[in-house]
């Protein structure tokens, strides 16, 4: 009995000196939630908002409820990521944005860029 103890207190003791990048994740953690910021007009929206604020959609994908509302401009591409909650109709709950080229660009630019009205091809779809 003894040496379990011992052997479990020695595990013990080497578990405290590992470095907390290799101890696993706390299970039960809440993921971290995305910025919004600059992204409050369209957060939110339905599909009929999303078209009055950039026009027509260049692709209009749905899988179950979820839908994928995605407009394209000179600058950026934005993908816009519809759930329904309950009875409601679907809303945007995640946007993605990339430049033509698939190159990383910040959403909130990327919204800005399709809303003016000389930034994205939208502008001309109104």
């Amino acid at each position: 009995m003894k040496r379990i103890a011992a052997a479990l207190v020695g595990a013990l003791a080497v578990a405290a000196c590992t470095p907390a990048a290799m101890r696993p994740a706390a299970v039960g953690a809440r993921p971290v939630a995305m910025p919004t910021g600059g992204l409050e007009h369209v957060v939110g929206q339905d599909a009929a908002g999303l078209v009055r604020l950039f026009g027509q959609p260049d692709a209009d994908v749905r899988e179950g409820t979820a839908r994928k509302l995605q407009f394209q401009g000179q600058f950026c591409v934005l993908d816009a990521y519809l759930y329904p909650q309950g009875n409601a109709p679907a809303r945007v709950t995640y946007l993605d944005a990339r430049e033509p080229d698939g190159s990383t660009i910040d959403r909130a630019s990327c919204v800005a860029a399709l809303t003016r009205r000389d930034g994205g091809q939208a502008s001309g779809r109104r």
